[in-house]
């Protein structure tokens, strides 16, 4: 995909919340994290790359004391459709004990935050919980997955921004999108 190429599907995409709405609902989830999460000694785990951008900004709302880690696994490569888990890093904090907080920019259908919580399971985990910027409101879901902490809930569409990437690009873009239906094969 060129930058044009790029750049045209981004300015066909729909806004589905601002920059600002999207501020505004991390700042509401990190308030309901502390209510829950405040004296338990997490370990805060981001999702890479998706969970990045989603990472960052609730990590600056948290005013009590936790730890921060990461894992890569991906579905998607870049493409528009997830295929199989594909493990590119895993943490390295201890996890036996601790609440676990995993971050990323969406549930979809949850096939992917369902082996993370599955592998902090397996390391020892006491609790492990989910927080997401977006979910998706459809009926595809992994049996028994969801998200403990929800930012905004979303259309059945293919989104980007805010971490959310099309075909690896404009995760950096201030808002929530949903591309054009002329550029999705979703």
């Amino acid at each position: 995909m060129t930058p044009d190429e790029v750049l045209a599907v981004s300015r066909r995409a729909e806004c589905l919340h601002t920059e600002a709405e999207v501020e505004a609902a991390i700042t509401v989830l990190a308030n309901q994290v502390t209510e829950v999460l405040e004296n338990r000694n997490p370990i805060l785990l981001c999702l890479m790359n998706g969970g990045l951008v989603f990472s960052g900004k609730l990590l600056t709302r948290l005013n009590f004391p936790l730890q921060i880690d990461y894992l890569h696994a991906s579905r998607y490569r870049n493409e528009t459709h997830g295929s199989g888990l594909e493990w590119h890093r895993l943490p390295t904090l201890p996890m036996r004990g601790r609440d676990v907080l995993v971050l990323d920019d969406i549930l979809d259908e949850g096939k992917t935050l369902s082996a993370v919580v599955e592998h902090c399971r397996v390391q020892g985990a006491a609790c492990v919980r989910i927080a997401v910027l977006v979910e998706k409101i459809h009926e595809r879901k992994v049996e028994g997955i969801r998200a403990d902490f929800v930012g905004l809930d979303v259309e059945d569409r293919y989104l980007f921004g805010f971490g959310m990437d099309y075909r690896g690009y404009l995760r950096n873009a201030a808002g929530i999108y949903a591309i054009d239906k002329s550029d999705s094969d979703y």
